[in-house]
C-alpha cells in the first residue's frame, strides 16, 4: 500500500530563510514546524524535506556541507520526536558560477524531480500527500499533489495560508 508524505521546502518553512544558511549556527527553525510535523505523523504522513540549494551552485558553500547540515537538522527533529525520512537537495541552477552545477534541472523545484525520486524510494500516493512551501516555485508541477503556499517575504499575495498553523487543516 503506498504511503501518504508532507514534503516540507526548508529555507522559510522548516527554518527562517537567512540568507543561504549553511552551518547549524544559522538555523533559526520556524515557529510551529515541530508541530505541524508531529501532526502529520499522527496522520500517517511521512516528513521528507525537498529544497533547492542554489549556494551551492553560486559556490558559497558545498554539497557535503548541506549533507552535514542535513544530518544535523535530523538530529535535532529526533530530539522532538520527529522522524524525518529523507533530504532531497538541488545544487543547480541556470546561473551558476560553478560550471559543473549550470543548467536546467528537472530536479529544482518547480520541477517535480525530486519529488518523483522520493515517490519511488518511498512508494508514496501524491494524491494523498502535500507539499508546503514560501515560494511560488514550491509549487510543484504535478497535477496530483497539492501544493500550499505559506505567506513569506516573496509571496505577499496569492499565498494559500497566512502560516504554518494553518497547513494541518490540509491534511488528511
Amino acid at each position: 500500500m503506498s504511503q501518504k508524505a508532507l514534503f516540507l521546502d526548508r529555507d522559510g518553512i522548516i527554518n527562517e530563510d537567512t540568507a543561504y544558511p549553511h552551518k547549524p549556527e544559522q538555523i533559526i527553525f520556524t515557529e510551529g514546524i515541530f508541530d505541524l510535523c508531529r501532526k502529520a505523523i499522527q496522520k500517517g504522513h511521512l516528513i521528507i524535506v525537498v529544497t533547492n540549494q542554489a549556494g551551492v551552485a553560486k559556490g558559497l558553500f558545498t554539497e557535503e556541507d548541506v549533507i552535514a547540515l542535513h544530518e544535523w537538522m535530523k538530529m535535532k527533529f529526533r530530539e522532538q520526536g520527529i522522524e524525518i525520512c529523507a533530504f532531497y537537495f538541488s545544487p543547480y541552477h541556470p546561473k551558476a558560477t560553478v560550471e559543473k552545477y549550470r543548467k536546467e534541472s528537472e530536479c529544482r523545484k518547480p520541477g517535480a524531480g525530486m519529488i518523483r525520486q522520493a515517490v519511488i524510494d518511498y512508494d508514496i500516493d501524491l494524491s494523498q500527500s502535500l507539499m508546503v512551501g514560501d515560494k511560488t516555485s514550491d509549487r510543484i508541477k504535478i497535477p496530483e499533489l497539492r501544493s500550499i503556499i505559506v505567506k513569506s517575504k516573496y509571496v505577499q499575495s496569492g499565498y494559500d495560508v497566512e502560516n504554518l498553523s494553518y497547513v494541518e487543516t490540509f491534511l488528511n
